[in-house]
């Protein structure tokens, strides 16, 4: 007999996320009471405190951590399997969790969406936009099927995850379309120095990313003239578009602004900013007919995009 049910599982998982016993037992549709006795149950049962109540505030001990772990992995494991009965009975009908880090969910992921609803609209599709990290965590826990990114996947993760090459995504340079450099076709490396650039935070991965590709191709990234830092892809495009300075953007962000002609894109002498995307899944994961479908339409795009 297992010291638990499925059913404290959950409960204890609530109470990680609420960090309050009322609001997670409103989200269980429990009472508080019936709540509160089931982890005094749980608790008693394993010989062990997993939850500090100390000073009104409620968090997991140490012993509750740990174990919050294994729960969140045998409930994924859970709906895991009844998806799969769902499957088999449903045929070609479905649920699939698409999980994506934020440029690629912001600008890329979209249109692979809208071309996959299309073509299998009786497929339940549900979005988790997030850092490369959460979302690869996400997939170890099988509580996302499959995810672009486009970040260092933390090694810790890595080696629980099929990790496969999708396309390179280029950073391109972007400035006002009056600027005196948008006559230029390609500048050089010491025409950077007179650029005023708009960025991410200091902490951002993308910032890191290109940040070093530049000092690896000898460029003092301190001796920019660094303006401004925002904190979203779309308020740095608006304001190169309003002529406040240059910036290093996805080039899947800016197809709007290429069309629309509000931007100019440059080309640096010797220097190519991209990052390889990579399709990562949990190897060790029922593959549905719906994650099948969307993986050959990720191969499809690929090989276009290739071609």
């Amino acid at each position: 007999m297992l010291p638990f049910t499925l059913q404290q599982l959950r409960i204890l998982k609530a109470i990680a996320t609420e960090q309050n016993f009322t609001k997670a037992a409103k989200l269980l549709y429990l009472s508080q009471p019936a709540l509160s006795k089931q982890i005094q149950i749980l608790e008693k049962n394993l010989d062990m405190i997993l939850i500090n109540r100390e000073n009104q505030k409620i968090s997991l001990t140490e012993n509750g951590q740990v174990f919050l772990q294994y729960a969140e992995r045998i409930l994924a494991l859970c709906e895991e399997s009844c998806r799969a009965l769902i499957d088999l009975k449903n045929g070609e009908r479905g649920n699939l969790i698409v999980g994506a880090s934020q440029t690629i969910g912001t600008y890329l992921l979209p249109r692979v969406l809208a071309l996959f609803a299309q073509r299998y609209p009786q497929i339940n599709l549900k979005v988790q936009v997030n850092s490369t990290r959460l979302i690869a965590k996400h997939i170890v826990n099988r509580e996302i099927d499959i995810a672009i990114v486009g970040g260092d996947i933390p090694q810790e993760l890595n080696k629980s995850l099929l990790v496969e090459s999708f396309v390179e995504d280029e950073f391109s340079l972007i400035i006002p379309r009056a600027h005196p450099f948008a006559k230029k076709q390609l500048i050089t490396k010491e025409d950077l120095y007179h650029l005023k650039f708009i960025t991410l935070n200091s902490n951002s991965t993308i910032r890191k990313f290109i940040d070093n590709i530049l000092t690896q191709n000898q460029i003092q990234t301190k001796q920019l003239k660094i303006i401004m830092q925002l904190n979203s892809i779309e308020g740095i495009k608006t304001a190169v578009s309003l002529g406040l300075g240059a910036a290093f953007v996805s080039s899947s962000a800016i197809e709007k602004e290429i069309q629309l002609k509000t931007i100019q894109i440059l080309k640096i002498e010797n220097i190519k900013i991209t990052r390889t995307l990579s399709i990562i899944s949990n190897p060790d994961c029922y593959r549905s007919r719906a994650f099948n479908f969307f993986y050959q339409e990720l191969l499809d795009l690929k090989t276009s995009l290739e071609n």
